[in-house]
C-alpha cells in the first residue's frame, strides 16, 4: 500500500512536471495507453478472455470514463496548483463517499460519518479559503475530478458484487486508451520530447499501472478497512516531493486544514473497521 501510495505521488510530480510543457489531454493519452500495454503483456497471456469479460459493459464504460475525467482534471489542477493542497482537497472523495453510501447503497450513515464529512468540510475551506494563494480555477479543477472520484468510488462498490478486480482495472485502462486515442489527431502537437521527456511521459503509465497493481495485491493480503487508514500517508509524500521538488510549503492554515482534513478520514477509517461489514466494503 505504501509503495503504491509513493508511486502515485511521483506520477502526480511528474505529470506537474511535464504539463507545464506538454498538453494535458496528451499526457493522459500516454498514461492510459501505456497502462493498457502493461496489463495486455503481463496479464493477457495468464487470464485470457476473463481479463475482458464482464456481465455489466455499460457500468464499466462509464465507470472508466469517470477516471478518465478524473486524471485529467487533476493534471489539469497539478498545472497552476502545489502538489500538497491539491492532494488534500482531492481526499474530500472519501468523505463524499462515506455520505453518499447511505442513499445510494444502503449503508448506514451514522452520526461519526457526518460528523467527519463536516469537519472535513471546515478543512476544505481552510485550504480554498477566499482571499487564499490558491487560484479559483485550480480549485475548482480539483473539486471537478472529486465529484467524479466520488461517482467512480460509488459505482466501484457497486460493480465489486460481480465483477473481478482485475477486470475492472483492465476496463479503466482499455477505455481510457480508446478515448484518448480516438481524440489523438486533436491532442497531439506541441515540442517534441527530449528523450529524458519521452521517458518521464512513458513513467506515467508505468507508475500509474504498477502502482494500482501494489493496490490491488495490497487488498488481497489486508482487509480494506486495515488499509485505508494508510491512504493519508500519501499526504506525506505530496508536501515532501512539493517542497523537494517545486519549493512548495504550505501555509499555517492550509496546514491546519488538511490535518482537519486527514482526521476526519481516520475518524471514517477506523469506524469502519468496528462494522461487521467493513472488511470487504473498499474491495
Amino acid at each position: 500500500m505504501l509503495a503504491a501510495l509513493f508511486l502515485f505521488t511521483v506520477l502526480d510530480a511528474t505529470g506537474k512536471h511535464l504539463s507545464q510543457t506538454f498538453s494535458i489531454p496528451l499526457l493522459v493519452w500516454a498514461r492510459y495507453t501505456l497502462h493498457f500495454v502493461l496489463m495486455l503483456v503481463f496479464l493477457g497471456p495468464i487470464m485470457g478472455r476473463r481479463l475482458i469479460a464482464t456481465r455489466r459493459p455499460v457500468a464499466q464504460v462509464t465507470r472508466a470514463l469517470l477516471l478518465v475525467g478524473v486524471t485529467g482534471f487533476v493534471m489539469a489542477a497539478f498545472r497552476i496548483m502545489p502538489m500538497a493542497e491539491t492532494t488534500t482537497l482531492m481526499f474530500i472523495t472519501p468523505l463524499a463517499v462515506a455520505l453518499l453510501a447511505g442513499p445510494l447503497l444502503g449503508e448506514r450513515v451514522g452520526r461519526i460519518r457526518w460528523l467527519a464529512v463536516l469537519t472535513g468540510f471546515v478543512g476544505m475551506l481552510l485550504i480554498a479559503r477566499p482571499g487564499g494563494e490558491l487560484p479559483a480555477e485550480g480549485v475548482i479543477l480539483v473539486l471537478a475530478a472529486s465529484a467524479c472520484y466520488t461517482t467512480y468510488q460509488i459505482q466501484t462498490r457497486q460493480l465489486a458484487a460481480t465483477e473481478d478486480t482485475l477486470t475492472m482495472l483492465f476496463h479503466t485502462a482499455l477505455v481510457g486508451t480508446l478515448v484518448m486515442s480516438l481524440a489523438l489527431p486533436w491532442i497531439w502537437g506541441g515540442p517534441m520530447p527530449t528523450a529524458p521527456e519521452a521517458l518521464m511521459i512513458a513513467s506515467l503509465g508505468l507508475c500509474g499501472g504498477a502502482g494500482h497493481f501494489l493496490l490491488i495485491s495490497a487488498f488481497r493480503h489486508a482487509p480494506a478497512s486495515t488499509l485505508s487508514p494508510f491512504l493519508y500517508v500519501q499526504l506525506i509524500w505530496a508536501t515532501m516531493l512539493g517542497a523537494w521538488l517545486y519549493g512548495e510549503v504550505p501555509d499555517a492554515l492550509s496546514l491546519t486544514g488538511m490535518a482537519i482534513i486527514a482526521a476526519a478520514g481516520l475518524a471514517i477509517a477506523f469506524s469502519e473497521r468496528n462494522r461487521p461489514d467493513g472488511t470487504d466494503e473498499a474491495r
